[in-house]
């Protein structure tokens, strides 16, 4: 017989005598191995000295009776060799499959682990770093949070997150918690919202028997950690054994080295219920600020996720979305959600069609025109249209173009040819005035305020 043919006919045996002989005996039939079928003998080879022993002593005329029906043939004989090689391979085998398996013990028990470490940390699954879309209105913030994630405690700490709800604080500070439990996981992180922080000291604290006991254990669930991230700040309590216990938390880790991440929708001096502690103590570390997202970043968070639900889009709809919801990104996720229900649903295709007819916003959107922006934004700066279409370079003139320039363009999403054309000038210079402005907005908190008040206004008007 050929080695394929040989092969063949002594797995298809094997599965005979592995149904018939008792479970017992399995594990020494299943490594054996032929070698060859000559004269009326079958000879195969194991790795397994005391499997063949057995097989021989107790299995041997079963196994030659299989062999015969298998063979139609009274005078086959079988023959076991005990293989040097083959014990070695066997042995290789074994703790190849051994390592793999304790390999996936260990994975599965790192795996175990993350999942209680999570839990006890109390942070969502999705507000991961790689889930994070990076535009200009966050990068320096996405970057000093990376930079607390690889190395906690030893700069920018405490770091405090301000902005608007809904541009990504939550996400970004609980990123840096998931960074440190699957890049460090002996490192403890907690995540607390401060009404839940609050409302748990209140509970301890009330008097009874046990209130000394309960306090205790209190203080050791907020300071025996490395790393807490405590989510808007701003709902703190305005009593005073509230804010001393707050201080008292801050104090005791920032005293031990240990990270402390903090949420607002304001920076420390503009909440009125703050201490004049608990404020300098905010401030002692960085403060950065989330901003709107221009119209770009807007597209790419939108694409991203039309791609993890595997939809099929149009780019025109995803500008359409993009254009007509700029206020912060959770609003800008729930148009997408609305759209891609509607989508699936119906099993349209996400096109510029479907979009419109579902959000209904177009009639908002052609009602902002470049000559309204480039009117509300002459006044805002006291000057006017015809300033900004002009050649003057005066500061406080060519910051009001450039912001024009800048708003045109995120809130229109028209090119910056047509843009140039509308301020007489070449669509490189509009393409440079809307990067600066881009560019400046997360470093510059008046620019930023002035952006916001313009948009506000023009959705007013």
């Amino acid at each position: 017989m050929e080695n394929m043919e040989l092969k063949n006919f002594w797995e298809n045996i094997k599965s005979e005598l592995l149904r018939v002989l008792p479970e017992s005996a399995q594990p020494w039939v299943v490594p054996l191995e032929i070698s060859g079928y000559d004269s009326g003998v079958i000879t195969v080879v194991t790795g397994q000295m005391m499997g063949r022993d057995l097989l021989r002593k107790n299995h041997y005329k079963q196994i030659v009776e299989i062999i015969r029906n298998y063979t139609r043939n009274e005078n086959t004989d079988f023959v076991i060799i005990y293989d040097e090689k083959a014990a070695r391979d066997l042995r290789k085998e074994n703790e190849k499959i051994q390592k793999k398996a304790l390999e996936r013990k260990i994975k599965e028990q790192a795996m175990e682990n993350l999942s209680n470490m999570q839990s006890y940390s109390n942070l969502n699954l999705k507000y991961k770093f790689e889930n994070f879309v990076v535009g200009k209105s966050n990068e320096f913030a996405y970057k000093v949070a990376m930079a607390v994630a690889q190395h906690p405690a030893q700069k920018y700490n405490p770091l405090f997150i301000y902005g608007n709800a809904g541009l990504g604080k939550t996400h970004l500070m609980q990123a840096i918690g998931h960074y440190t439990i699957f890049n460090n996981s002996k490192l403890k992180v907690k995540y607390t919202k401060t009404e839940d922080y609050v409302n748990d000291f209140i509970s301890n604290s009330r008097n009874s028997k046990d209130t000394v006991e309960n306090m205790s254990k209190f203080n050791k669930k907020y300071t025996n950690i490395d790393i807490i991230l405590i989510d808007d700040i701003q709902f703190i309590e305005s009593k005073n054994k509230t804010m001393a216990q707050m201080q008292h938390t801050f104090d005791s880790l920032y005293n031990k080295g240990k990270q402390i991440v903090i949420t607002s929708d304001r920076v420390p001096k503009d909440i009125p219920t703050l201490t004049a502690a608990l404020c300098s103590r905010f401030e002692m570390g960085l403060m950065v600020e989330l901003t709107p997202p221009d119209f770009e970043t807007r597209v790419e968070i939108i694409r991203k996720l039309a791609n993890d639900n595997d939809l099929k889009y149009t780019e025109d709809a995803l500008d359409y979305i993009a254009r007509n919801y700029d206020k912060n990104i959770r609003e800008l996720e729930g148009a997408f959600n609305k759209v891609s229900a509607y989508s699936e649903i119906t099993e349209h295709p996400l096109d510029i069609c479907l979009v419109k007819e579902v959000l209904k916003c177009n009639k908002a959107s052609e009602e902002i025109s470049f000559d309204k922006i480039a009117g509300i934004t002459a006044k805002y700066f006291d000057t006017d249209i015809d300033d900004l279409k002009g050649t003057s370079r005066g500061q406080k003139i060519s910051l009001a173009r450039h912001v024009a320039i800048y708003l045109s363009r995120e809130l229109t999403g028209k090119s910056f040819v047509s843009i140039a054309e509308y301020y007489n000038k070449k669509h490189t210079t509009i393409m440079f005035a809307h990067d600066k402005i881009k560019a400046e907005l997360p470093l510059k908190r008046e620019l930023a305020e002035a952006v916001r008040e313009i948009r506000q206004v023009l959705k007013t008007v």
